[in-house]
């Protein structure tokens, strides 16, 4: 045996054997490889025959019985059969690092800010395996957004789960950018998933501003982009996150917007042969939508025995012709999110900002992070504001009579006022506890109010 055996072992395990596969067929958006044993997940690069230039990344996403099916991370154009397929990265991982605040990243992980590398990273699985529901802690703390809205109406607590329902156009990026800035959070995690090229940059240099990117972390994979990187930018968002939270800080993780993540993982189940289901969508949709949502939540115990840190999921969901009930990936995403806002058109037209729709979305943790005051105060406020929508058409045209009915009378006497806590400019910020009592006492004089009136129709 040699003197140098060990040595040589420790290299060999240290260095992963040089895999190549021989591109067979080329099918849509997939690559048909002959002679690439590696696992789903691999990463790989197609090298074009002699004469031609560059090569491109792809990734391993289904096999048959002799050929691996890779997906491109960029274009087909200049794939010809013949072509040399190198495998190299087989786990599914990232590099992180507490250098990557303040940095906008690509869906592999790489800066793309023109700032230089990140460095001190360590790898972390893309895919980890899922949280139980043991380690989980109870939420019971509130996580202040800076918006009066939600922070009064629908209160988000640490580890939650929230979506943000709304058809285009209606203000959803610029109200993540009003959170991203006045959260209390300490880090912000935001994936911009499927995003126009040009809305990405206004996001960060309008939305999101110097304050709020000097704490937040921010991945880009756009619509132009393949249905692989945008996935794999959901992931590594989460993953990021979930790093952060390691360390025993709060995270709020920002997603725009699961619809076009769906949209990106029919595509790739569409391309390997899965079959459609719901409205063209294939059944690895809703599983990995699942896998997705779950992985935000509160850890009872962080690793090394430090106390749990939180990351705390706001999603936008994308909303069909303005009907949340016609769309399955919207179905989907409300049975498994932990509460929702709902974005109004008809708010959003009547300069209503932000177009929160109070009566149509609902914080199931919101009981529990807030205490009886304004618990009773919020219910005060809905039970008017339900009532001015029964009437609303009548006082429009001046057909409703006043006196007939305490609780309405009491609405329309304090809708401006209700309106104005509920309106926020989107410089403008407003600590939680100001907030909170600045509805306690609209919701205690409204209250005032109904009792006379009560009387009054009684006498």
């Amino acid at each position: 045996m040699s003197l140098l055996a060990p040595e040589i072992e420790i290299v060999r395990r240290a260095l992963a054997p040089r895999v190549c596969g021989v591109v067979a067929a080329l099918r849509g958006l997939t690559v048909l490889v002959e002679s690439l044993p590696l696992p789903v997940g691999s990463l790989v690069r197609v090298e074009p025959a002699r004469g031609s230039s560059g090569s491109t990344l792809g990734e391993v996403v289904g096999f048959t019985a002799d050929q691996a099916v890779v997906m491109l991370l960029g274009q087909t154009a200049g794939i010809s059969a013949g072509d040399r397929v190198v495998g190299g990265q087989v786990a599914q991982t990232v590099g992180v690092s507490v250098r990557m605040l303040g940095r906008c990243l690509d869906g592999l992980g790489r800066p793309i800010d023109g700032l230089g590398p990140i460095d001190e990273r360590e790898p972390r699985p893309i895919s980890p395996d899922p949280i139980g529901p043991l380690g989980r802690r109870p939420i019971r703390e509130a996580l202040a957004t800076g918006v009066r809205a939600i922070d009064l109406m629908t209160t988000l607590g640490r580890g939650q789960r929230l979506g943000i329902f709304a058809g285009p156009g209606v203000g959803k990026s610029t109200l993540l950018g009003q959170i991203a800035r006045g959260t209390e959070a300490d880090v912000n995690v935001i994936a911009l998933i499927g995003e126009r090229g040009r809305e990405a940059r206004e996001f960060l240099e309008e939305a999101l501003g110097p304050q709020g990117l000097a704490r937040s972390v921010v991945v880009i994979a756009t619509g132009d982009e393949s249905p692989l990187l945008r996935v794999r930018a959901a992931k590594v968002a989460c993953t990021i996150a979930e790093y952060f939270r390691d360390l025993g800080r709060d995270v709020l993780l920002m997603m725009d917007s699961v619809t076009r993540f769906a949209h990106a993982q029919r595509q790739i189940g569409l391309s390997v042969g899965e079959p459609p289901a719901t409205k063209g969508y294939t059944p690895s949709v809703f599983s990995q939508l699942a896998l997705l949502l779950e992985r935000a939540g509160a850890l009872e115990q962080g690793p090394g025995g430090r106390a749990g840190g939180t990351v705390t999921g706001l999603y936008t969901i994308l909303v069909e012709g303005d009907d949340l009930t016609g769309d399955p990936i919207s179905d989907a995403a409300r049975g498994i999110l932990d509460g929702h806002v709902v974005l109004s058109r008809r708010l959003a037209q009547k300069g209503h900002f932000p177009a929160i729709d109070v009566l149509d979305s609902i914080s199931r943790v919101a009981d529990a992070v807030t205490g009886p005051t304004h618990i009773a105060a919020r219910r005060q406020i809905i039970r008017l504001l339900a009532k001015y929508r029964d009437i609303e058409d009548l006082v429009q045209i001046g057909a409703y009579a006043k006196g007939s009915d305490p609780i309405a009378d009491t609405s329309i006497a304090f809708l401006e006022e209700i309106n104005g806590v509920l309106q926020q400019g989107t410089l403008e910020r407003q600590g939680f506890d100001a907030a909170a009592k600045r509805l306690v006492d609209v919701a205690v004089r409204a209250g005032g109010e109904l009792e006379r009136a009560t009387k009054r129709k009684a006498g």
